[in-house]
């Protein structure tokens, strides 16, 4: 099954083939409104960057709470399904890398909005 942030990190790459990346869409649409300058462009590749690794950890932490909702399926409930379940170290690391992107992004966005401000100003 197909969890809905794992389907957003997998489009991307799907829709890239087809030229069609709704993140670079997103990206480009900003940009736009971003002054012609080295550090908005540098900007825009940091944020998308920690746009898809967020999704990425976000899809990861989906996929766990999938197996814990798997493990407690009749079929498969026991005691070691349970704690099998319950003890995924990988899903905590992505909690710290999804902890640390919303940071990054929060960052980001706001240096966007300082320089649209610039932008509107001059």
């Amino acid at each position: 099954m197909t969890t809905p942030a794992a389907a957003l990190v997998a489009a991307p790459a799907t829709l890239r083939r087809a030229g069609a990346d709704p993140l670079r869409q997103t990206m480009e649409h900003l940009g736009h409104a971003l002054p012609e300058r080295a550090d908005a462009t540098v900007l825009l590749d940091f944020l998308e960057d920690d746009l898809r690794e967020g999704l990425d950890a976000l899809g990861d932490v989906e996929a766990h709470f999938t197996d814990v909702l798997d493990a407690l399926q009749p079929g498969s409930l026991s005691p070691m399904s349970l704690v099998d379940a319950g003890d995924d170290y990988l899903v905590l690391q992505r909690l710290d890398v999804l902890m640390d992107v919303v940071t990054r992004v929060r960052r980001r966005l706001s240096q966007a909005a300082g320089l649209m401000r610039q932008t509107s100003t001059t």
